[in-house]
């Protein structure tokens, strides 16, 4: 287990991608919950099931595995939608984070959950890190990566708690409006004061 454990979160199009990586190219274990999402929603999985007698089977492509784009644009539409996938999904990622973090053999590890306070699971972590860049950059970013309507990202961004929550329950931040090296010596910075940090 790990001695400090860093929470990474940012809003949609911010760059948690970029840090992430950056962190992991530098041996920090990067646990992501998205990519743990994926592997509960994977076919064959408990989850899976869930997910079909909740939502139905439309949900679902023709060769049985989920059909992503359409429960996202269902959950990002309609809030109650919305709070029942978390309700299924958000407590078996924690319990499988967790059991990743019990593996962890290093000072530090950043867990990267994007709806961090949004699922109300700050006390996952001993510091929060939010990645950080004002919205109309955002809309950009998404767009130009996504095809997405500036309607859209506008519709998903609202279901984000704000920019302001974000940065108030941040004990680090990252201003990603700049370049990539300016982005990769922030974390760099990052890295070697979390690695003091958790020295006893």
């Amino acid at each position: 287990m790990p001695t400090l454990r860093v929470a990474l979160t940012g809003g949609i199009g911010s760059g948690k991608t970029q840090v992430s990586n950056r962190f992991a190219a530098l041996g920090v274990p990067v646990l992501d919950a998205d990519e743990i999402a994926h592997a509960l929603t994977a076919p064959g999985q408990p989850a899976l099931q869930s997910i079909r007698e909740c939502f139905g089977p439309k949900y679902f492509l023709a060769d049985g595995t989920l059909d992503r784009k359409r429960l996202r644009q269902r959950v990002f539409q309609d809030p109650k939608a919305r709070q029942a996938l978390e309700d299924l999904l958000h407590p078996q990622i924690r319990a499988a984070m967790l059991q990743q973090l019990d593996r962890v053999q290093y000072p530090y590890a950043v867990l990267v959950i994007p709806l961090l306070f949004e699922t109300r699971q700050t006390d996952l972590a001993d510091r929060i890190l939010v990645v950080d860049v004002p919205e109309s950059v955002q809309i950009e970013r998404v767009q130009r990566r996504s095809g997405l309507s500036p309607a859209e990202i506008r519709r998903i961004l609202a279901a984000q708690v704000p920019r302001s929550v974000r940065l108030a329950g941040a004990q680090d931040r990252i201003d990603n409006r700049g370049s990539l090296a300016a982005l990769i010596s922030q974390v760099d910075a990052l890295h070697a004061r979390y690695l003091a940090l958790s020295q006893p």
